[in-house]
């Protein structure tokens, strides 16, 4: 028993509800995990087809764009494996949509946990990026299946898997960075989910999923600066490092005849890109700590 007479060393205690951001995030990693399982187990729960859908939408939305832009306006003839071409760019929108998605309707979803126990908000974003991911991978097997048939073993090198390291980071950062931000805000004003829907429709066309980027700089080649901006959106580089990973390999020795050369200095840009993700997770955390002492009471 305590002596009553021995002062209390209140350092040792934390105050409650008292937040240390993201790292808390690594101190409740248990909860996390739970959240994550929770996420990926009932996703599917009670559908017949289960996992399998993890493939069928994105097939569906391969079959759409391709028959549409590879078939009816013919990008089919000026981008050689265009299939290829456009399936790793989809595979990338889609792990972004769905964690950016997610992310921003975490805390409004968890609304119940919210009002009523303390724990770090920022778990429910990492958990919905996570889970997000979790989603992405049976659609990158099914990618990697249809390149090693094609010959993408030959051609890979220490860079290939370097650049789908890097896309796979680049999205999620940059999904999470948005998702806290947007997620915030959605707990007061839902108009955000709306904003959200809107960007999640523009990324795709805004991003050389469906074209080649040297469309842009032949659109603009008055306004060489037009590119230099296009190109610093980070999910233009993540597509561009799928594309580098899965799309050259298998298209090498057609790419220098119809100048469909990587972007110059992608490196440079992918670093740039990390930059930018970064920096939006800086700035979505400082909205999110500022706004979510009241997420409670908006909620």
């Amino acid at each position: 028993m305590h002596d009553v007479t021995t002062p209390i060393d209140r350092a040792q205690f934390d105050v409650p509800g008292t937040s240390r951001g993201l790292l808390d995030v690594v101190r409740w990693r248990y909860l996390l995990t739970l959240l994550v399982r929770t996420g990926v187990t009932t996703r599917y729960r009670n559908s017949v087809l289960g996992w399998t859908w993890s493939y069928v939408r994105p097939g569906a939305q391969f079959l759409v764009f391709w028959l549409v832009m590879g078939v009816f306006l013919q990008l089919e003839r000026g981008i050689p494996n265009y299939a290829i071409y456009l399936f790793s760019g989809i595979v990338c929108i889609n792990l972004f949509n769905e964690a950016f998605k997610n992310s921003t309707t975490s805390i409004v979803g968890n609304a119940a946990l919210v009002r009523k126990v303390y724990l770090p908000r920022q778990l429910f974003a990492v958990s919905s990026v996570v889970v997000a991911f979790v989603h992405f991978l049976p659609q990158l097997a099914l990618l990697l299946v249809v390149c090693v048939f094609l010959g993408w073993i030959v051609n890979i090198t220490i860079w290939t898997v370097l650049a789908v390291l890097a896309g796979v980071v680049i999205l999620m950062l940059v999904a999470f960075g948005a998702g806290l931000f947007f997620g915030a805000i959605n707990v007061r004003f839902r108009d955000a989910e709306n904003i959200v829907e809107l960007l999640l429709m523009l990324v795709t066309w805004a991003s050389p999923v469906l074209y080649s980027w040297t469309m842009v700089q032949t659109a603009f080649a008055g306004a060489p600066w037009v590119t230099k901006v296009y190109l610093l959106n980070p999910i233009t580089q993540a597509v561009e490092l799928f594309h580098y990973a899965f799309w050259r390999p298998v298209t090498s020795a057609q790419i220098a005849e119809l100048g469909l050369n990587p972007p110059p200095d992608l490196l440079l840009g992918t670093c740039w890109a990390l930059l930018i993700s970064l920096a939006m997770i800086v700035i979505g955390q400082s909205v999110f700590r500022r706004l979510e002492g009241k997420f409670a009471q908006d909620l």
